[in-house]
């Protein structure tokens, strides 16, 4: 009895002895520090050049197109003739009406003299109190035609000047829809006309850099008929609300165009300038886990122990995301190996081969050879 208890007691003694020599195997994972990055960050946009003011005029008046004064592609300044519809017919209406008018003007000079004559006539008990209605009555009757004979005139006249199409704003005759001999009625297109002096880039921004975007910012913009040029605008319209089905912020910027170089329906790039922030720390996208709390990464502690931390993201950028809050450059982030794991698990650090990592070398493990942490041991 006393041989078999002393053989358990060295088994025992054995089986402790090894548990205390055999170290604990933890979850295989790869590591990577956290970089401090001097980042260089560009915001650019794609968008398209557009017209400031751009029209299709149309015809106010009913006729025959007599002249056309402008030919296509020309510059005009703003109330430039560019083409007559029939002015001399509306010459002529025109005078017709103002005849009505001097007619109007001597029948309300009658009416008043007779209106003037019942009335001292009234006065001295002469003339009826029914014979100076009718007088009044006449002579109301003639002011009311003069005034709709002067407001014919004022249309005629207005259909004259009408006749004589001018240019609403300066800028270049495009397309032009009809010929001279041609019978338009109102409302029928002319003529196509656009401003070039300004033109406008209008372009749109992802909401994430929505809050970057102010009036009066200088963007650079490059077009692909120049390209060793970059010209330079500035933001004069900035859109009040956000686009709810893609998350965009349009927004229009004017650039100088006195050649008129520079025309509408060009594709740009928009460059709205750099921020340079120091320090910022990254990791691979890799490394970030989505879950309902938010982003989450696994933090390698002391212990070879993983602490789950919460953290905030700004910048996607070349395969890595910039880390605002939650960790510092410097600490070591679970980069493969961590979609399984859980708060304090122990792991165990490998290097690029797969094999322990030791503790003369940083137990980081090279990213980008394409290896996925499934395949450590």
């Amino acid at each position: 009895m006393k041989w078999r208890a002393a053989t358990l007691v060295a088994a025992a003694l054995l089986a402790c002895s090894e548990d205390a020599v055999e170290p604990e195997t933890g979850f295989p994972v790869a590591l990577f520090s956290v970089e401090s990055v001097d980042l260089r960050e560009r915001i650019q946009a794609t968008g398209e050049l557009r017209a400031v003011e751009h029209a299709e005029v149309a015809a106010e008046v009913v006729g025959r197109v007599t002249e056309i004064l402008v030919d296509e592609g020309s510059r005009v300044e703003a109330g430039t003739e560019i083409m007559a519809i029939d002015p001399e017919r509306r010459s002529l209406e025109r005078d017709s009406a103002k005849a009505g008018v001097d007619e109007a003007a001597a029948q309300l000079r009658d009416a008043k003299r007779d209106h003037d004559r019942v009335r001292d006539l009234f006065q001295k008990n002469v003339a009826s109190q029914e014979q100076l209605d009718g007088a009044e009555t006449d002579h109301k009757l003639a002011r009311s035609r003069l005034l709709a004979a002067e407001a014919r005139f004022g249309v005629q006249a207005r259909a004259l000047r009408d006749a004589r199409v001018t240019a609403p704003f300066s800028g270049y005759v495009g397309t032009r829809m009809v010929s001279r001999g041609e019978y338009v009625q109102p409302g029928q297109a002319l003529f196509e006309l656009v401003a070039l002096d300004p033109i406008e880039v209008e372009f749109r921004v992802p909401e994430v850099d929505s809050g970057r975007v102010a009036l009066s910012q200088v963007v650079g913009v490059e077009l692909a008929p120049f390209p060793e040029e970059v010209f330079v605008g500035t933001v004069d319209f900035v859109s009040p609300t956000i686009d709810p089905v893609s998350r965009t912020l349009r927004v229009k910027a004017l650039l100088e165009n006195p050649e008129g170089r520079l025309r509408p329906g060009l594709f740009a790039k928009v460059d709205l300038g750099i921020s340079n922030r120091d320090g910022v720390a990254m990791v691979p996208e890799e490394a970030v886990l989505h879950r309902a709390d938010g982003a989450v990464v696994f933090l390698m502690q002391e212990d070879d122990r993983v602490e789950r931390r919460v953290i905030e993201t700004g910048l996607h950028h070349d395969g890595m995301i910039e880390v605002t809050a939650g960790i510092e450059p410097g600490d070591r982030v679970v980069s493969r190996g961590q979609a399984w794991l859980t708060d304090g698990q122990r792991v165990t650090p490998r290097d690029r081969s797969g094999t322990l990592a030791t503790r003369s070398l940083p137990p980081v493990a090279e990213e980008g050879d394409g290896e996925r942490a499934a395949n450590l041991p």
